[in-house]
This record gives C-alpha cells, structure tokens and sequence, in this order.
C-alpha cells in the first residue's frame, strides 16, 4: 500500500496541478510533504515500536495513513493535500519501520530472512508495477481524488488481518529512551532545506529568505547531531556511520536515491506534458520498468549477488540507471516511447532491480550482528532523505531551465522538455557518482562471496516453503 501511493501519485501529477493550480516547482510538495516527514519519523517510528509494542504501533501507523489517505481524496486546496500527505507520510513511516522490525524477528535466521526479505522486496515492486497503471486507470475513467481512496479498503483488511495474525507480545528494551528531540530537529532541518530550494527560483538563490532558511537548517542539522552524540538511545547512532561500509552505504543511498526520485517525477511529467500521453498511458509505459524491479528483487538479485559479490553487482546496478537517465536526457519534444522512453525504462528497470538488495547489505556487511537490522534501517532513512532533497533540487533545475527557455521565445512544449533533459542528465550525474562511490570505496569482507552468496541463494522462490513462512 505504501510503495502504492508512491506510484500511483506520479501517475497523477499532471492532473492534481491543473485541479488545484500548482506551480511547476510548488508540485514537488505532493511528493516531497510525504517523503520528508515519512524520512524524518521512519526511525523514530521502529523506535516507538520497540517501547511500546510493535503491533500497537503498527496498527496506529495503519490506521493514521489510511484515515490521511481519505483527507488527501477529499482535499479540494493545496495547503490541504500538502497536509494530510505530511501526516500521511508520519503514518507511513510507523507503519513500514515496524514491518522490517517484525520481518527482522519473525526470522533470525539469515536464510529464512533472505526469504522474507525477497518477498518483501517483491510486494514492493510489485506495489510500485499496480501503482502506475491504476494510477493511470483512477485518474483516466474518475479523478485523482481516487489514486488516494483505493487505500481505504486495503488499510481496513490489513488493520483486521493484523489483529489476528501479529503477536501482541512485547518485550521492552534495554534502554526505554524516546529521541524525541532528535527526530523534531532532523525533520525541522530536511523541510526547511527542501523549501529553500524548491523556492529558490522565486525567491532568488542569494537572496536572504533562501540563504537564511539554508542557515537555519544547517543549524538544525548540527544540533540534530550534537543530540545523537549525547543521548542514551540515540535515533541514529553516530558510532554506526563510523564504520565505513555503512557510512559508504549511507552516501550511496542519498545520490541513488536523488536520481530515482525525480525519474519517476519527472518522466511521469515529461510523457503528459511534452509527448501529450494520458494518465492510462503513463501507466503502461512504466510497467515494464516496476516488472523488471520486481522480478530482480525476488529472485535474480540475490543470485547476482551470489555470484559477483556485494560491491559489483551494486556498482553496476547503479551504472545501469545512470546510462537510462542518460537516455532520458536526450529525449526530445517529439519523443516516441519505443525509441525514447522504453530503452531508458528497461534500464532503469534493471539498474534499480539489481542496486536495492546490496546496498542492503553493504551497510549490514560492517555491523555488528545485533545492530544489522538498524542498519539497514539507517540506510533506508537515508535513502527517503535524498531523494526529497533530490527531487527538490532537480526540479528546481527543470523549472529554471525551462523558465530561461522560454524567455529565448523557445515553445513551450521545446522549453518544457529541454527543463527535464537537464534535469534527467543531473540525475544521471548523482547515479553515476553513487555507482563510482560503492565500486572505489565499499570495503567488503571476504564473506561477500561465500556466505553471503549462499544465503542469497537461499531466496530463489523455486526454494520457498511453508515451515519458515509460518515460525
């Protein structure tokens, strides 16, 4: 469901700024209003798990993206849907934070959890796969408002699914500590950074609105740091981002995830408003990319990885999405999608299938044991925390362009699509720095190739039984 309204949104972007008469750059804020607050609480939401009962939280988590789903549907302003999305995005964190939580202790051991994290990873692009074309579906034959209420029947039936089938049982921590203060200034500190460079085009990027806000998010950030080194039980342990393969995995996660983020924001905006497609049609065009992902995380990633190793299999994931934006950004106004949008999804597709699963691992292959589940959940944190500021950024590159396109007496759908190939080539950019960044600086023990492979072999769906599924 959460991978779903990731998906399903892009698909209806055009649609929500002609209803509601966003800005080109204001739109990112559908976007970003959930991904920052949904980064800045995905830590703090494990957290509140750990103290107070996992299957409380999930179900609250549940519950408040499910009701926040419906105020997005019926939201008739800007300021309405940019709220509920936040809140929205609050709901998402507690909720995805716990499911890996609970992944993590249903199945200790590294094989049954290779499994589960295969199949894991499979529902998830297998969300993004029905996300696009019932984007395109919803908001073809009905509205956007729809793309948000198809999430209230599925959070019903997983709310009293769970009441059944997850454990009540909690067992408290060590350290029954909340970083409440951590969690308010990081997320204080990503939205101000965001709304600094999404309005820097308007505002002007010397003037003193965009350098202060900057400023004050620096701050923010500084203290968000100050905290973690200090507290009890820190949201992110520094002493973690102090062993190099978690530090690297971090990096890598924030240029990756910069790139993918405005790959499906901007494509989605580029097949619309410069090749004229419909919302049905953008859908379709993005299903062989999400079927890619899905097929690579169930089953051939882990095998690649079982083969070539941690660094190289993410090196050249990675690689791969920087050469599909690379062809993104060549894509003209009169584009065709079996010449100028295919070739670069299916890459895509590939890239993303083979990267997310050792990136993964890369973080967990330098921690300790009993901390490989935060680390990857630090990974993740890192991963929702580029691409926000990412796709704030790029946007802010296609708007500009576009604007001084446009003002060269360039057409408008020429100037819309010369604003996105910049933006794609940025994006291809921060991919490529990623894939250079896990091939020269990852440092992988000599496992990766032994056990690692085995237990990534363990994931072949061929192999999957009832017996782990059920301990």
């Amino acid at each position: 469901m959460i991978v779903l309204d990731t998906t399903i949104v892009n698909v209806a972007l055009p649609s929500i700024q002609a209803s509601l008469g966003f800005s080109s750059t204001s739109l990112a804020w559908v976007i970003n209003a959930y991904a920052l607050t949904y980064a800045g609480f995905l830590l703090l939401g494990g957290r509140l798990g750990d103290l107070y009962g996992q299957r409380r939280f999930f179900l609250l988590g549940v519950t408040l993206f499910t009701v926040c789903s419906l105020a997005c549907g019926l939201a008739t302003s800007q300021v309405a849907l940019i709220a509920a999305r936040a809140i929205q995005g609050i709901g998402g964190a507690v909720a995805s934070a716990i499911s890996l939580s609970l992944v993590m202790n249903m199945f200790p051991e590294p094989a049954e959890r290779a499994k589960a994290m295969g199949i894991f990873g499979f529902v998830a692009a297998g969300g993004g796969s029905v996300g696009a074309l019932l984007g395109g579906i919803l908001t073809g034959a009905l509205n956007w408002h729809w793309i948000f209420l198809v999430n209230l029947p599925i959070g019903i039936i997983v709310f009293v699914l769970s009441l059944y089938l997850l454990s009540s049982e909690h067992v408290p921590p060590k350290h029954p500590h909340l970083d409440a203060w951590g969690a308010l200034t990081v997320t204080l500190s990503l939205m101000l950074a965001v709304y600094a460079i999404v309005n820097g085009n308007v505002a002007g990027w010397t003037s003193a609105q965009t350098l202060g806000t900057l400023a004050v998010a620096v701050v923010l950030m500084c203290v968000f740091l100050w905290i973690e080194s200090r507290v009890r039980a820190p949201l992110m342990p520094l002493s973690l981002l102090r062993l190099r393969n978690v530090a690297v995995a971090n990096g890598v996660g924030i240029f990756w995830s910069a790139s993918m983020f405005s790959w499906f924001f901007l494509s989605a905006l580029y097949m619309q408003l410069v090749l004229g497609y419909d919302p049905f049609h953008v859908g379709l065009a993005f299903i062989p990319a999400n079927l890619i992902m899905a097929i690579f995380s169930i089953w051939l990633s882990a095998k690649i990885v079982g083969r070539f190793g941690i660094k190289y299999s993410l090196a050249t994931g990675l690689t791969l999405c920087a050469a599909g934006l690379f062809l993104f950004a060549r894509a003209p106004s009169n584009g065709t999608f079996l010449i100028d949008i295919l070739p670069p999804m299916v890459l895509m597709g590939f890239g993303a299938g083979i990267s997310f699963n050792p990136m993964l691992l890369a973080a967990m292959n330098d921690a300790p044991d009993d901390e490989s589940g935060l680390a990857s959940g630090i990974v993740n944190t890192s991963f929702m925390m580029g691409g926000s500021l990412g796709l704030a950024i790029l946007a802010s590159i296609a708007a500009s362009r576009t604007a001084y396109l446009v003002a060269q007496n360039v057409a408008s759908r020429a100037a819309l699509s010369g604003g996105y190939d910049w933006a794609f080539a940025a994006g291809a950019i921060s991919a490529l720095f990623a894939a250079l960044l896990a091939g020269f600086a990852l440092k992988i023990r000599r496992m990766d190739r032994t056990s690692m492979g085995d237990v990534a072999e363990e994931t072949v769906i061929g192999e999957m039984s009832a017996k782990p599924m059920l301990r």
